[in-house]
């Protein structure tokens, strides 16, 4: 059956999440933030900076007022992490409001060092969690608006709407599964781009395949504590959200994190870096947050801590390395 659905975010994910769902059936409303933007958008329908090739379809309606997104049976959040509770805001002073709620974007709120979905429910009147979902896995826009095949989880403690959201997205591409696990399946995805920045500094070091194994590996164990410590299950994380988008972010050339720490492996400095991208490297926020968490609730992050150093303190990244492969012996362990 045909449903409305709104996307908020019109970057590159935005666009080709915007596309599918049209090819899917749906009514489709895009919407963006910024009028100069938006009106590029709405001449144009391609986004040549951040999804060459790629074009709107016509039958996506590309909105710029959000009160346009009025009366939608579903709201999706296809933003910057920091910008969640800004855009919730803007909802409830346009009186918008939906019987669900999709949250697509990957991070951790700095200020509150909470989740997307935690936002959403603190922030919306009328949300709750059995309205509110999340889909996270690995999934570049570039190779989705592609149809390049894609598989992805959507995650909520109501199944009933996981399954819902199942059968809106899936098609002969992109392949949705479900879960419960909507803590894991959030901090799976959030928190990978923090060890893929990690992944693109020993790139850039010049480093080989075994560091990169085992920083992927031991920063996995240190995604999977802190996901344990906040109620998640250990399981979640070796599937999609968690493993399979850390590998995929960590390794490939669309990866804007890995891309920022290899910059930063060959000598160049973070802002120097970030004024020079069109699109957001979330990692470099959650970075912050990571870090913040590891200390409120006592769980050790050395990957993030040392990459935390190396952003934001100036470390150099061959001392990082050099900690984090001085550090006392231990037994191996998951978690």
């Amino acid at each position: 059956m045909a449903e409305r659905i709104a996307i908020l975010g019109a970057g590159s994910w935005g666009i080709a999440l915007a596309n599918l769902l049209v090819e899917n059936g749906h009514s489709i409303k895009l919407w963006e933030f910024n009028p100069e933007e938006f009106r590029k958008l709405k001449e144009t329908r391609t986004l040549e900076a951040k999804l060459p090739g790629i074009t709107i379809k016509q039958e996506v309606e590309i909105v710029n007022d959000i009160g346009a997104v009025s009366g939608s049976d579903y709201i999706a959040f296809v933003l910057p992490a920091q910008k969640v509770r800004s855009v919730c805001t803007l909802l409830n002073e346009k009186g918008v409001a939906s019987d669900h709620y999709i949250n697509l974007a990957k991070g951790v709120e700095i200020e509150s060092l909470k989740r997307m979905s935690e936002l959403i429910i603190e922030n919306i009147p009328n949300a709750i969690p059995e309205n509110v979902a999340t889909i996270s896995g690995p999934s570049h826009a570039e190779e989705v608006s592609r149809a390049v095949p894609t598989s992805v989880v959507a995650a909520s403690v109501n199944l009933d709407l996981a399954h819902e959201i199942q059968h809106l997205f899936s098609n002969q591409s992109f392949r949705v599964y479900r879960s419960e696990d909507i803590v894991g399946v959030e901090l799976g995805g959030s928190l990978k781009n923090v060890v893929a920045i990690a992944s693109g500094i020993v790139q850039g070091m010049g480093c080989g395949d075994n560091t990169t194994g085992a920083l992927l590996t031991r920063g996995q164990a240190e995604i999977a504590r802190m996901g344990e410590r906040l109620g998640a299950d250990p399981l979640t994380f070796a599937g999609l959200s968690g493993i399979g988008d850390l590998i995929t972010t960590c390794i490939s050339r669309h990866s804007r994190n890995r891309y920022v720490g290899e910059k930063i492996g060959k000598g160049e400095k973070l802002d120097d870096i970030l004024k020079s991208m069109v699109m957001v490297a979330e990692g470099v926020y959650t970075c912050r947050a990571a870090y913040a968490m590891s200390e409120k609730y006592e769980v050790e992050m050395p990957i993030t801590s040392q990459v935390y150093q190396v952003l934001f303190n100036d470390k150099d990244p061959s001392e990082a390395m050099s900690d984090l492969m001085g550090r006392s012996l231990k037994e191996e362990v998951w978690s």
